[in-house]
């Protein structure tokens, strides 16, 4: 906490002397009394919202409290990089001034102050409170859900299943949400494409089983022709959580959450494969439990497993949580799975989704972060999420709720 402090104390002085810098002379106290007068409520906030525990406070009041502390935070280091470009011009320019004119009439240009260059700071400002404001805007997306539609062509696909529809969501975060009849319209719009086959692909909580006691009668009412199919995402073995927890351990709260899956309708696909027909002709449906390349993420998916006994189906669909399970296992070792459906990455909550052009800071740690990717005959589709964890808004990338026509 104390190696935070320092930071957080250096990084505001920092951007409060840049800052100053653009201040009238006449308004500098003012300035001076605003800024530090936040910059304290901020880290007295990191210190309560530290030392408190999750009962201490209202989850809304904290989840906010967390997610305003970030966006003042980020939107200051923001601030800070323009700073940082501007200080280091100033360092070449008034190093070039001592080597290259020490000894002339120019030698005035380093021994004089070098100011700062206002378009770099203004731009650093600017910047900082453009990226604030976006964070503080995307609190109101976290509900708005869109529905995307997708067509994927697939010469292998049986003739039946021509135009069959998914609907495929992700990333539920149940213990994230806090507006109950704005996650129940969402299931509605779920419902309303009268899809063929419901897809989840992972993580329905945060941590515990118990944040579905609420919103198991909305998700309940998830209905496809041919029934809701679901796997297991990182956060659903409960691994960022302490154990036990109000008397619950945490294999018992894996088991709870399975049992949660079955309760709702949901088949909770386990490193096992079902088959789809339809006018007498198969496709085979494969789930595994997560399977991660990237970091430290569980590795308990079994595609060997899933996969045994499907080589005789002519198209098969593959449900798995992370999306970097597809380039590391999947591609290489099965190349017969027609299709992926992932989530995990929720496009970051934050970026820029325009028709033509997509961009989030997570593309630099996922290739495959949102939409439709292919490689050879093998495509995967990455659903950005439904509900939201740490920030409590999406900037750029909405909750989706898709919708796949094989054709």
């Amino acid at each position: 906490m104390i190696i935070l402090f320092a930071i957080l104390i250096l990084l505001d002085l920092y951007v409060y002397y840049a800052i100053r810098s653009l201040v009238n002379i006449r308004y500098r106290n003012l300035f001076f009394y605003i800024f530090w007068t936040f910059s304290i409520l901020t880290i007295a906030a990191i210190l309560v919202f530290s030392l408190s525990g999750p009962e201490a406070m209202p989850k809304k009041f904290r989840t906010y409290l967390f997610a305003v502390i970030v966006a003042i935070s980020f939107s200051k280091l923001v601030a800070a990089t323009f700073f940082l470009v501007d200080d280091i011009r100033r360092l070449f320019q008034w190093i070039a001034g001592k080597v290259f004119f020490s000894n002339t009439e120019g030698s005035q240009i380093s021994d004089a102050t070098i100011s700062r260059s206002a378009f770099l700071s203004w731009l650093g400002v600017a910047a900082g409170s453009s990226l604030f404001g976006s964070l503080i805007y995307g609190f109101s997306n976290k509900y708005n859900y869109v529905i995307k539609t997708v067509q994927i062509p697939f010469p292998n696909l049986p003739p039946a299943f021509k135009g069959f529809r998914i609907v495929h969501f992700s990333d539920v975060h149940a213990g994230s949400f806090t507006n109950k009849k704005a996650v129940a319209h969402g299931v509605d719009m779920i419902n309303s494409v009268k899809a063929d086959l419901a897809i989840f692909s992972g993580d329905l909580v945060n941590d515990r089983a118990s944040e579905m006691d609420n919103y198991k009668d909305v998700f309940n009412k998830v209905r496809a022709t041919y029934g809701v199919f679901s796997t297991l995402g990182n956060h659903d073995y409960g691994d960022y959580a302490t154990w036990p927890y109000q008397g619950v351990t945490k294999a018992q709260n894996l088991e709870n959450l399975k049992k949660i899956h079955a309760g709702m309708g949901w088949k909770l696909m386990m490193n096992e494969h079902t088959v789809l027909e339809k006018d007498g002709q198969q496709i085979a449906l494969l789930g595994v439990e997560n399977w991660g390349a990237k970091a430290r993420f569980p590795k308990f998916g079994d595609l060997e497993k899933a996969h045994a006994g499907t080589e005789k189906y002519p198209f098969k669909i593959l449900i798995s949580h992370d999306p970097s399970h597809w380039d590391a296992k999947v591609r290489p070792e099965f190349p017969d799975i027609d299709l992926t459906l992932s989530g995990h990455t929720h496009g970051m909550q934050f970026g820029v989704d325009i028709p033509g052009f997509q961009w989030s800071p997570v593309e630099y740690i996922y290739k495959e972060w949102k939409g439709l990717y292919s490689e050879g005959k093998q495509k995967i589709y990455v659903n950005p999420g439904y509900g939201f964890i740490g920030y409590p808004g999406r900037v750029g990338i909405l909750p989706e709720i898709t919708v796949i026509e094989l054709v």
